[in-house]
């Protein structure tokens, strides 16, 4: 692409991308980000899949765990406010024009 006389190159601060900016149209007219350093290989592409693949299937599994034990957390929290429910007297609720 030719570059014209109205076209300034910046490197972001940041993200160290080349903005190539057009003063006449005060825009931003192409944007090239910088080259990756962390690119993974093609050859640990397996890898890194089945390393992914691991993590999910943990996921899973840990929250199949959850929902197994949850029933039995929210049983026991059932019958523990059953049991105050029982030991705690019934009172008539108390009325606005009760207080007065």
């Amino acid at each position: 692409m030719t570059k014209l006389a109205s076209e300034w190159e910046v490197s972001c601060p940041c993200c160290n991308a080349t903005l190539v900016l057009d003063l006449n149209l005060r825009r931003v007219i192409a944007h090239r980000e910088p080259e990756r350093t962390d690119k993974p290989e093609l050859t640990e592409a397996e890898r890194i899949l089945a390393d992914e693949a691991a993590r999910r299937e943990a996921l899973f599994q840990q929250s199949v765990e959850a929902e197994r034990t949850r029933g039995d957390a929210l049983s026991k929290r059932f019958e523990e406010a059953l049991r105050q429910a029982r030991t705690e007297p019934i009172e008539r609720p108390k009325r606005d024009f009760d207080l007065d």
